[in-house]
C-alpha cells in the first residue's frame, strides 16, 4: 500500500512487528526474570511506560480539535439539511441495529456456554479481594442508576469550552454538529471564509497526527512490553473461559455479521473490504482507543475504500464515540459472566434491561482505553451483582479492550461504507485532503 510505505515497509507491518517484539520481550521477562526485579521496574517506570504514554498523549492532544473540525466540515459539506438528515438517520438506524445484534450474540454465548459457573467460592472471594482496590475508583465514579433524562441533558453543553477542557467528547460533538448545521443555514461570504479556516484546522491536525503516528511501532512495543512484563498472564489463565467466550462472540460479530452487512447492504466484497481497512484495525488493536484511531480510519476511508469525503468524515467522527457495538457486546458478556460467577441468576426481563443499557452505554462510552468500565459498574448495581466484582476482569481488560476497540473501529467503517452506497461528493469539493498530507510510516 503506497500510502503507508516508508523505506518499502508498510506501517501496519511495522506496528505488528513492534507489537510482537514488545509482547515477546515482556513475557520473557515475566516468566524468566520477574516483574519485581529492580532493573525491570526501573525500565517500565522510566523508559517504556513514559514512551508509550507520550505517544497516547500526543494523539489525545490532537484528537479533540480533529473531532470538531472534521465533524463541522463533514456537516457543512452535506450541502443541504435534507442530505444531512438522510445520512444522520441512516447512521443512527444502522448503529442501533448492529449494536443490538452484537449484544444479543454476547448474551446468547454467555447463557449457552456459562463461563462463570462452577467457580470455587473461596477462589471467587480471593479474586474479589485482589481486584477490590483496582475497582474502587471505578465503582466510586459510576452512576448509581440509569437516568435517561440526565443522559440526554448532559449531551447539551452549557459551556462548550468547559466540556472540552474536561474531555467530554459527546457534548463537544453535539456543539460541532450544531455549528456545522449553522454553517449550512447561514451561507454567506463570511461563513464561507470561516468554513475554509476550519478546513485549514483539519489539515493542520491531520498533518500533526501523521507525524505522531510515525512513532507508533516504537510506542506499541513499549506498551506491550509493560503489559506483559508487569502483569503476565496469571489472571488471563484464571479467567480463560470468560476471555474465550468474549473473544468468540466478538469474532462472530466481526467475521460473520460485518461481512454479511458489507455484502448485502454495502454491495462490496468483504475480503477486499478487510484488506482495505487492515491499518485502522491494527492501530485500534494496539492503542485500544477509537478516538486515537480516528485519523487512520479517515485516511483509509478516503484513500482505500474511496468513500465520499462528506460521508466518511461525518459517520466516522460520530462513530468514534457513538457507534461502539464491540463495547456494547463486551458489557453484556461481562455483566452476565459476573452474575454467574457470584451465583446470581438474572431473569429474562433483567437480561433485556442489560441489553438496552448496553446499547445506550455503547453510544455514550468514551472512545478511550477502559472507557466502558464505569458503565459496567453501573449495570452491575442495577441488576444486584456486587459492583466490586469488576475488579476480577481488570487483569485481562487491556487485551479485551484491544479486541472490542478493533470491533468498534471496524463497525464504524462498515456503517460508513453502507451509508455511502449511492452517495457522491459534490463536484465542486476539492480533492481529498489526505493527498496533500505526508503519509505516515
Amino acid at each position: 500500500m503506497e500510502a503507508t510505505k516508508k523505506g518499502g515497509i508498510p506501517l501496519h507491518l511495522l506496528m505488528l512487528l513492534g507489537f510482537a517484539i514488545g509482547l515477546g520481550a515482556g513475557l520473557y521477562v515475566n516468566l524468566n526474570i520477574g516483574p519485581e526485579t529492580d532493573w525491570v521496574l526501573w525500565l517500565t517506570s522510566n523508559i517504556t511506560g513514559p514512551l508509550g504514554q507520550i505517544f497516547l498523549r500526543l494523539l489525545f492532544m490532537l484528537v479533540l480539535p480533529l473531532l470538531f473540525s472534521a465533524l463541522v466540515i463533514g456537516v457543512a459539506e452535506m450541502g443541504d439539511l435534507g442530505a444531512l438528515g438522510r445520512v444522520g438517520w441512516k447512521t443512527l438506524l444502522l448503529t442501533v441495529v448492529i449494536s443490538t445484534i452484537a449484544v444479543v450474540i454476547g448474551l446468547v454465548m454467555v447463557n449457552t456456554l456459562r463461563p462463570g459457573d462452577g467457580v470455587d467460592p473461596a477462589l471467587a472471594q480471593q479474586l474479589l479481594a485482589q481486584g477490590a482496590e483496582g475497582a474502587a475508583g471505578i465503582v466510586e465514579n459510576a452512576p448509581d442508576e440509569l437516568n435517561l433524562g440526565q443522559f440526554f441533558l448532559e449531551l447539551i453543553p452549557s459551556n462548550v469550552f468547559a466540556a472540552a477542557s474536561n474531555n467530554l467528547v459527546l457534548p463537544v460533538m453535539v456543539f460541532a454538529l450544531l455549528f456545522g448545521i449553522g454553517l449550512v443555514m447561514a451561507r454567506s461570504p463570511a461563513t464561507d471564509q470561516l468554513q475554509h479556516a476550519i478546513q485549514g484546522l483539519f489539515e493542520v491536525m491531520m498533518k500533526l497526527i501523521n507525524l505522531v503516528i510515525k512513532l507508533a511501532p516504537i510506542a506499541i512495543a513499549c506498551l506491550m512490553f509493560n503489559l506483559a512484563a508487569l502483569f503476565g498472564w496469571d489472571l488471563l489463565v484464571r479467567l480463560a473461559a470468560f476471555v474465550g467466550v468474549a473473544v468468540a462472540a466478538m469474532a462472530i460479530h466481526m467475521f460473520i455479521v460485518y461481512p454479511l452487512c458489507i455484502l448485502l447492504l454495502g454491495g462490496r466484497n468483504p475480503l477486499a473490504f478487510f484488506a482495505q481497512v487492515r491499518e485502522p484495525m491494527v492501530v485500534a488493536f494496539s492503542t485500544a482507543s477509537s478516538n486515537a484511531t480516528l485519523p487512520v480510519s479517515l485516511r483509509a476511508a478516503e484513500t482505500e475504500l474511496k468513500l465520499p469525503r462528506k460521508i466518511a468524515r461525518f459517520v466516522l467522527t460520530v462513530g468514534a464515540t457513538a457507534n461502539q457495538n464491540g463495547t456494547a457486546l463486551f458489557e453484556g458478556v461481562t455483566v452476565l459472566f459476573l452474575a454467574q460467577f457470584f451465583g446470581i441468576d438474572l431473569t429474562l426481563t433483567q437480561q433485556v434491561i442489560v441489553m438496552l443499557v448496553c446499547i445506550l452505554g455503547g453510544i455514550g462510552t468514551a472512545g478511550v482505553p477502559a472507557g466502558s468500565l464505569p458503565v459496567i459498574a453501573m449495570i452491575l448495581v442495577m441488576v444486584g451483582v456486587p459492583p466490586e466484582g469488576i475488579g476480577l476482569i481488570l487483569g485481562v481488560d487491556r487485551f479485551l479492550d484491544m479486541c472490542r476497540t478493533t470491533l468498534n473501529v471496524t463497525g464504524d467503517l462498515v456503517i460508513a461504507t453502507i451509508v455511502s452506497r449511492g452517495e457522491t461528493d459534490p463536484v465542486d469539493v476539492p480533492a481529498p485532503l489526505v493527498t496533500t498530507v505526508t503519509s505516515p510510516g
